[in-house]
């Protein structure tokens, strides 16, 4: 069962030991991580609760969980005697299907000649038409889906082919078609978070939204991207940070967007009712798929 408590201690420890989670790491809360796989926040502190046993994990009261190990404590034996009941009941499943023993054993042979597989989660990367935008993708993924992505430009092929899986906008999905057979690509379709797209809907007085981001590049990207999803008469300024200073526009605008890269200086200076952070929102579909390829298998 894909959202019983003992997979999900499976999928963790198997991150953990390819170091997709790392020591010292705060692991997801289990609210958080039961939303991103469906299940109840109570079957996520049950496998919480098993990794804890096991020494991987150390939970803190209000703090939460973090990883402590990146290999199980146990020792060899303790080992083989957990890995010797896996095989035990897996074999006796392919007994039933009607398997022999050298059916089996064929089996087992071709699997493990792949076993560099669970490799694939150690590296991902999420991709976008410039740094800032594939960090809004990769937070994304992230909040959504549990999984930790790197960064990467659409221009950096070589980079990209270092990883074992890239997360890449559908519409720039033929920039990076030549590495499907030596890597894992998984197309993303997504959009703004409609929470912060109807907030700017319903603020009828509004005359002049202003942007403030990171980079330049990103500026006309999210403007073309904010004019296709919503109708808005009013004008649109924007402009980066500048060490700590915001563009002069900020003071008259009517309401400022900003993007994470710009969060900090943003909302130091700028008041919560006048502001609003730009957060990409996944499709469902393209959340089943990095779901499927990375915690399912």
């Amino acid at each position: 069962m894909k959202t019983s408590a003992k997979h999900i201690a499976d999928r963790i420890r198997l991150m953990i030991a390819t170091k997709q989670f790392q020591v010292g790491e705060m692991l997801p809360s289990t609210r958080e991580l039961g939303q991103q796989l469906e299940a109840s926040f109570h079957t996520v502190r049950k496998a919480y609760h098993i990794l804890e046993e096991e020494g991987l994990i150390l939970g803190e009261q209000g703090r939460g969980f973090t990883v402590k190990n990146q290999t199980t404590l146990l020792d060899k034996s303790a080992r083989l005697e957990v890995g010797g009941e896996k095989i035990q009941a897996l074999v006796e499943e392919l007994v039933g299907y009607g398997l022999d023993e050298s059916e089996i054993e064929l089996l087992f042979q071709e699997q493990l000649g792949f076993m560099e597989w669970p490799d694939r989660i150690q590296t991902c990367a999420s991709v976008g038409e410039n740094h800032e935008l594939g960090k809004m993708l990769s937070d994304a993924i992230k909040k959504q889906v549990g999984v930790k992505s790197q960064v990467i430009d659409v221009d950096e092929y070589e980079s990209a082919a270092k990883y074992d899986a890239l997360f890449v906008p559908i519409h720039l999905m033929s920039n990076f078609r030549s590495l499907r057979e030596s890597l894992l690509i998984i197309p993303i379709v997504y959009d703004y978070d409609p929470d912060i797209l109807l907030s700017m809907v319903d603020r009828a007085a509004i005359a002049t939204i202003g942007l403030v981001t990171g980079s330049e590049e990103t500026i006309p990207k999210i403007i073309d991207e904010l004019k296709r999803s919503i109708h808005f008469e009013g004008s649109f300024v924007a402009g980066t940070i500048y060490g700590k200073s915001l563009p002069l526009f900020v003071r008259e605008s009517d309401l400022i967007l900003y993007t994470p890269e710009s969060a900090r200086l943003v909302e130091q200076k700028v008041p919560e009712r006048n502001r609003l952070r730009l957060e990409y929102l996944l499709s469902e579909k393209s959340s089943e798929m990095i779901r499927a390829e990375l915690w399912d298998q």
